[in-house]
């Protein structure tokens, strides 16, 4: 188990938010969709502040209605993620992840 989910017993990343949108925490390799909602709770323990990480994934492009894709997954626990936000590739934690809500594809 990766230290991203023993932080926080209550952090589930394939939590369902309402409205059909998943935590980016929970996505795979090859899942795609748009970008609805990024919040700085990310339902894990934060090194920074909410307001913090919000203001952090906006500026790296984690904006609402941004195509995303996940490009590669780390090999323990499956942390970090690479993810493609339009034309722009950005490494993150699942933890951080957490706070992006996406609409994939398929699902």
């Amino acid at each position: 188990m990766s230290e991203a989910y023993a932080l926080s017993p209550q952090f589930n990343s394939a939590e369902s938010d309402s409205g059909g949108l998943l935590s980016l925490a929970s996505a795979r390799r090859g899942d795609r969709g748009v970008i609805a909602r990024v919040t700085g709770v990310s339902g894990a323990e934060e090194a920074v502040a909410a307001e913090e990480l919000e203001r952090r994934l906006l500026e790296m492009g984690f904006v609402e209605g941004a195509m995303i894709e996940v490009l590669h997954e780390g090999l323990f626990g499956r942390d970090p993620i690479a993810v493609r936000v339009d034309d722009t590739r950005v490494a993150l934690r699942r933890r951080e992840a957490g706070a992006v809500s996406v609409k994939f594809d398929g699902r």
